[in-house]
């Protein structure tokens, strides 16, 4: 998607086609009507990712054409946010004018907040030394005056951190503000306001829970944190330690004292919770002690493999989050046995591209 292709007079057409699309992809289930959540026009992505491009003393940001493979200048990118498009320009104008600190360098990621807070990770073919240290920290001292930044250097085998390797990011959901710690090259969702409004709409299907729940696939405790208000207990896993980490953080610092996050993958929670075998990542923990009733699923696009989906499909109610309506339809294909749909939603996270975010909530029959 080149960014001359993004046209805000014609985001309502594409939604309305999205909206079609999902519409006609899950015809041949009993749905309830499609709610909508759409995005900002312009500027939604508070993630982006460039290669760099030397040319003599000249340093670009720059993309690939999918068809062609052609690759081409990138001088702004409307959907990224505002301060991603700010900082792009100021930061190649620093780094371009730095041997050291130009050279070898391939690629830069940003990860911008709502908070204002933003990371840039810059990527080098080489190793990274003293020098390079010094010279990024003066960058980082100039830059410091418009942009509340820090930068991590990145090279094989190789992570300096200046200061900190993650944002602060704040959410205003339904009036009430969550913190989050998001670390640099780890997953969090990249259009920010309507992640809110994806908490938002799992908050109201969930609300007047009596029981507890249980979340697989939890990242940072985004969905987590917020929907511990609508439970008793909460009980959620995540397999990457970085975001098991974070979360924790998170947990402390919303002052959340109703949920634990454990480091498990959803298939070794289900080996749990069978007994098949013993973990000493749930020491202190008795899952006997969670009476479960609902469970929220966010899986990779691949969706949910066999035996958590044999599992969930015994909890009363599923909040199920995905990223492909392909594998979704895949997996309602068993749910919709035990379940069905009351609930469902497309979340516009990814404007003028084919990629629709559903949401649906399910009820036991």
């Amino acid at each position: 998607m080149r960014p001359t292709e993004i046209n805000p007079n014609l985001y309502v057409e594409q939604l309305q086609q999205k909206y079609h699309f999902v519409e006609q992809a899950f015809a041949q289930f009993s749905m309830p009507k499609l709610e909508t959540f759409e995005s900002d026009a312009l500027h939604y992505r508070y993630r982006a990712e460039f290669r760099l491009w030397h040319d003599g003393d000249e340093l670009h940001h720059v993309m690939f054409d999918q068809t062609t493979k052609e690759k081409y200048q990138v001088h702004s990118f409307p959907p990224a946010c505002q301060l991603i498009n700010d900082l792009m320009t100021d930061l190649i104008a620093q780094l371009k004018v730095s041997e050291i600190a130009r050279r070898k360098l391939f690629q830069i990621d940003y990860l911008a907040t709502l908070s204002g807070e933003i990371v840039a990770s810059l990527l080098y073919h080489k190793t990274l030394d003293d020098d390079w240290v010094t010279e990024i920290q003066t960058i980082l001292k100039k830059l410091r005056q418009s942009y509340k930044l820090d930068i991590i250097g990145r090279a094989k085998k190789q992570k300096i951190v200046l200061d900190k390797d993650y944002a602060t990011e704040t959410l205003l959901i339904n009036q009430q503000t969550f913190t989050f710690k998001q670390i640099e090259n780890s997953f969090t969702q990249p259009n920010a306001k309507v992640n809110i409004k994806m908490i938002e709409w799992a908050l109201d299907v969930t609300k007047g829970s009596e029981d507890d729940l249980l979340e697989l696939y939890c990242g940072a405790g985004n969905f987590s944190i917020p929907l511990a208000q609508n439970f008793n207990k909460v009980l959620a896993t995540e397999i990457s330690k970085t975001s098991v980490a974070a979360a924790q953080q998170n947990i402390k610092d919303n002052k959340v004292n109703n949920l634990k996050i454990i480091r498990m993958s959803s298939e070794e929670f289900v080996q749990a919770q069978q007994g098949v075998r013993e973990f000493r990542r749930l020491d202190g923990i008795k899952l006997d002690d969670y009476a479960c009733k609902t469970v929220l699923v966010d899986p990779p696009r691949s969706g949910l493999d066999d035996a958590t989906l044999d599992m969930i499909k015994h909890y009363k109610n599923i909040v199920y989050i995905s990223c492909n309506p392909e594998t979704l339809k895949h997996n309602l294909d068993t749910l919709l046995k035990t379940h069905k749909v009351v609930r469902f939603a497309l979340f516009d996270q990814f404007p003028y591209t084919h990629h629709a975010e559903c949401g649906v909530y399910l009820q036991n029959l």
